[in-house]
C-alpha cells in the first residue's frame, strides 16, 4: 500500500503556525544570507528543529539533511545555526506577546516564576528562564532567557492593566509591587515577613506580623496594611493568614528545627512556620481569605510547567560551554519547538485548562508526549529519506581523523576470527 501523508504531516504543515513573515525575518536578521545547500529560510528552520526539537547533535543533523537533500557537513550546519539566535527570538516575540491585548472587562490570572539552567560541568547557574503562563488556559504568556547575572523581577513581563499576578515569596519587593500597582495590576504572593515594610492603614505605625499572629483568635485572619518602599510611597493591601491544621503545624515546627543551625530556632520563626501568609492587593470584598489561599495554591501549575519543560522537552540539557552562541540558539529553538507543540496539541486534542464551570478531566502533559513523538517523525523526515544518499550520510556522520582511535580487536583475535570464519 503506498504511503499517504496529509499536509499537516509534512514539515511545511508543521511550520504553518509560525508567523507568516518568518522567512522574511530570517533575511532581515541575517540568519539566512544566500541559498546554497540550505536553499530557503524554511530549510534553515528545519535545521533548527532537528538540532533543538529532536535533539540531534551537529553530525546527526548533517546526516539527516544529507538523507533528505544533498551532502552537507556538520561544520556547515554549525555555521548556519550560530546566526539563528536573534531570528528565533524575533519569532518568539511575535508568537507570544507582540501586540498583546485583552478584551475590556476580561480577567486574566498570570502565574510567574523563574528557573535556573546550567551547562554541563558548571558550578552554578549559567542562564535563567523567566516564565509567565495563563492560569486558566495554561498557555505561555511570556518567556525570557537571560544570563546568570539577571535576577528575577516583575519588570521582565508584559502585564496588562487588570491582570492578577500570582508569584512566590521571591518577589517580596515593595518597590516592584508599587510600580505594577500604579499600572492597574494586582498581585497575590506568599508573604516573607522579613522583606516587606508593612504599616497600618494611614501609615501611622509599622506592623510586625509576629505580634499580629500571636494575638490571633481564629485560624483565619485578614489584616489591612499599607506597603511602603521607604520613600513615603504606599500601596493599600491585605495580608491573609491561615493557620495550618494541628498535625501540619507539628510537622512544620519539626522541619524548622531541622533547618536551624543550632537546632533551636527563635519563637518568632516557629510561629511563622505554623501559618500560611499571603499578601495581596486584591480587595478583600472581591476575594476573601479562603479563596486567596486556594488561588495561591494554584501557583503550583507553573512549577509543573517548568518541570515538564525539563523532563519532557529537555530544555535544561545544554550541550555547549557557557557563553557559546549555540546555547542561545538551543534555548530559543527549544522554546519555539515547545510553542509549536502546544499549538499542535491544542488543535489535535483541545485539552482544557483550569476553566470556569468545567471540571478538569486531563492534564496536557500526556498529550504533549504524543504530539512530540509525531513532530519528531515529521522533522526527521524518515518517510522522505533518499536511500541512494545513505553512503554519503554514513560518511558525514563518521568520526574525524584523530590521534585517539576507536577501539578495535587485538591482532591475535582478528587472526582467530579470520581462521575460524
Amino acid at each position: 500500500m503506498p504511503l499517504s501523508l496529509s499536509d499537516e504531516q509534512t514539515i511545511e504543515g508543521l511550520l504553518e503556525n509560525l508567523p507568516l513573515d518568518y522567512q522574511q525575518t530570517a533575511i532581515e536578521s541575517k540568519a539566512f544570507l544566500r541559498a546554497r545547500k540550505i536553499k530557503s529560510p524554511m530549510e534553515l528552520m528545519h535545521l533548527v528543529m532537528m538540532y533543538c526539537g529532536v535533539d540531534q547533535v551537529l553530525r546527526e543533523v548533517a546526516g539527516n539533511v544529507t538523507l533528505l537533500n544533498e551532502k552537507i557537513t556538520d561544520t556547515a550546519i554549525q555555521k548556519r545555526l550560530r546566526a539563528c539566535g536573534p531570528w528565533l527570538k524575533m519569532i518568539l516575540e511575535q508568537m507570544w506577546f507582540s501586540g498583546v491585548t485583552k478584551l475590556p472587562g476580561a480577567l486574566r490570572f498570570v502565574l510567574v516564576d523563574g528557573s535556573s539552567l546550567s551547562v554541563a560541568g558548571a558550578n552554578g547557574t549559567s542562564y535563567r528562564l523567566h516564565i509567565a503562563i495563563d492560569l486558566v488556559s495554561l498557555s505561555i504568556v511570556h518567556i525570557e532567557v537571560t544570563d546568570k547575572y539577571v535576577g528575577e523581577s516583575l519588570a521582565h513581563y508584559p502585564f496588562i492593566e487588570g491582570d492578577i499576578v500570582i508569584v512566590d515569596r521571591g518577589y517580596n519587593q515593595p518597590q516592584e509591587i508599587i510600580n505594577i500597582t500604579e499600572k492597574g495590576i494586582l498581585i497575590v504572593l506568599r508573604l516573607n515577613p522579613y522583606s516587606m515594610r508593612l504599616f497600618s492603614v494611614g501609615g501611622e505605625h509599622k506592623i510586625k506580623m509576629y505580634d499580629e499572629l500571636k494575638k490571633a483568635k481564629t485560624d483565619n485572619i485578614c489584616i489591612p496594611v499599607w506597603v511602603s518602599n521607604g520613600d513615603n510611597d504606599y500601596v493599600e493591601a491585605w495580608v491573609h493568614g491561615r493557620r495550618l491544621p494541628l498535625e501540619k503545624r507539628a510537622e512544620a515546627r519539626y522541619k524548622c528545627k531541622q533547618r536551624s543551625k543550632t537546632g533551636h530556632p527563635k519563637q518568632e520563626t516557629l510561629i511563622y512556620a505554623e501559618w500560611q501568609m499571603v499578601f495581596t492587593t486584591v480587595p478583600v470584598n472581591v476575594l476573601e481569605t479562603e479563596t486567596i489561599g486556594a488561588l495561591y495554591a494554584l501557583r503550583w501549575q507553573i512549577e509543573v510547567f517548568i518541570k515538564r519543560l525539563k523532563s519532557l522537552l529537555d530544555i535544561d540539557k545544554l550541550r555547549c560551554p557557557e557563553g557559546s552562541t549555540l546555547n542561545e540558539v538551543w534555548l530559543y529553538g527549544k522554546l519555539l519547538f515547545t510553542t509549536l507543540l502546544i499549538k499542535r496539541t491544542d488543535k489535535a486534542f483541545s485539552v482544557d485548562g483550569i476553566e470556569p464551570e468545567n471540571p478538569r478531566k486531563a492534564t496536557p502533559w500526556r498529550f504533549w508526549k504524543t504530539i512530540r513523538n509525531e513532530m519528531k517523525t515529521i522533522i526527521t523526515g524518515v518517510f522522505f529519506w533518499k536511500k541512494a544518499n545513505l553512503p554519503m550520510a554514513k560518511k558525514v556522520m563518521e568520526e574525524r581523523s584523530r590521534k585517539r582511535q576507536l577501539q578495535g580487536l587485538p591482532p591475535r583475535v582478528e587472526k582467530l576470527l579470520v581462521a575460524f570464519a
